[in-house]
């Protein structure tokens, strides 16, 4: 598979087509049953430089939380290797029994590998006040006295923008956007290098959404942070994202940067998301071709031959039904999976 994604020099992030599976069991009648995989992301590759934001963006569903997690090692990859730094920690994890388990040298990793939640309340500990639930991680990695601790706890909470005071204070005692705040300030709490932001605003006000966006782009300027930006919101990933990778039923449609993907997408799925982003010109949204897709998008259980978006492209061709298109260079820097594109 083609990726320009690999021309970069020494990538901090390198995903090599991963691919991840949940078991379940499918119900066939009253009393049938039998065990079936379910393919939440299928050979998806990329990588991302020191630095660099990446935006993974698609519908819900399509495999973009479940791909920053096998990034993190939270899931463990049925195939495909995720290198961090040049290493592979794929070989991280031990077997203990029937299951796997992270290594030691997993574990150590966790310090330059955090993740931001989605749902700010339920990632955080209802019972532990702020104080433990930013001390817990420090705590965990033998970081620094307690005083030193306690001033640690209080920098991360004036750089995410909350009152140093509030460390007695209880997740419930806060708002929705507080509360992702100290979210972000967890996070942070071990100075890692890699921040995977799984869907950060989605379950907050637009207004604060806007607040939480403009935190990011600043601490990550700061901190010189390399992140991956997961949201089903193409404006908010265009917004913050150095280069955007679009997903479909799990796999990357297309690759390109924040302009490209804005201006010239090539691929039918990307069109129809870029053309359900709102204008703030009245007059230039009523006279704008909107892009209205048919069909739902299918399931991972039983997916279509050949090209996954066929069943719903307005494009499609007998070519493909039948064949799966790879995801080729089309230009410097852009890449796509489309037969037709």
């Amino acid at each position: 598979m083609t990726q320009a994604a690999d021309s970069s020099p020494s990538p901090l992030l390198a995903v090599k087509n991963v691919t991840v599976r949940f078991p379940i069991t499918v119900h066939d009648g009253w009393l049938a049953r039998r065990r079936q995989d379910l393919q939440a992301v299928t050979d998806v590759s990329f990588a991302v430089a020191r630095g660099e934001t990446l935006g993974l963006v698609g519908e819900s569903g399509c495999g973009k939380s479940t791909t920053g997690r096998a990034i993190l090692q939270l899931l463990r990859p049925a195939t495909g290797e995720v290198v961090f730094d040049g290493l592979p920690l794929h070989d991280l994890w031990v077997r203990r029994g029937r299951h796997w388990a992270w290594g030691p040298r997993l574990r150590d990793l966790r310090r330059r590998m955090q993740m931001i939640f989605q749902d700010p309340f339920a990632s955080l500990n209802p019972r532990m006040t702020v104080e433990a639930i930013l001390t817990e991680p420090l705590r965990n990695f033998s970081v620094g006295t307690t005083a030193e601790r306690r001033a640690r706890i209080q920098s991360l909470l004036e750089t995410v923008g909350m009152d140093p005071r509030s460390i007695r204070r209880y997740p419930h005692e806060f708002s929705g956007g507080q509360r992702q705040r100290i979210g972000i300030a967890r996070a942070l709490a071990l100075g890692p290098e890699l921040i995977v932001a799984d869907e950060p605003i989605s379950a907050l006000d637009v207004s604060i959404q806007a607040q939480i966006l403009n935190l990011l782009q600043k601490l990550r300027a700061a901190l010189g942070l390399t992140m991956i930006f997961i949201a089903h919101d193409l404006a908010a990933v265009r917004l913050v994202s150095d280069r955007i990778a679009v997903m479909y039923l799990g796999q990357i449609v297309e690759l390109a940067d924040a302009i490209t993907i804005t201006s010239d997408a090539r691929h039918p799925y990307t069109q129809a998301l870029i053309s359900a982003v709102p204008m703030p010109d009245p007059r230039a949204e009523t006279s704008r071709r909107r892009i209205v897709l048919q069909g739902e998008v299918p399931s991972p259980l039983n997916p279509p031959s050949g090209c996954p978006f066929h069943t719903r492209c307005p494009l499609r061709e007998e070519r493909c039904v039948r064949e799966l298109p790879e995801l080729r260079v089309i230009a410097p820097g852009h890449t796509v999976a489309c037969h037709v594109a």
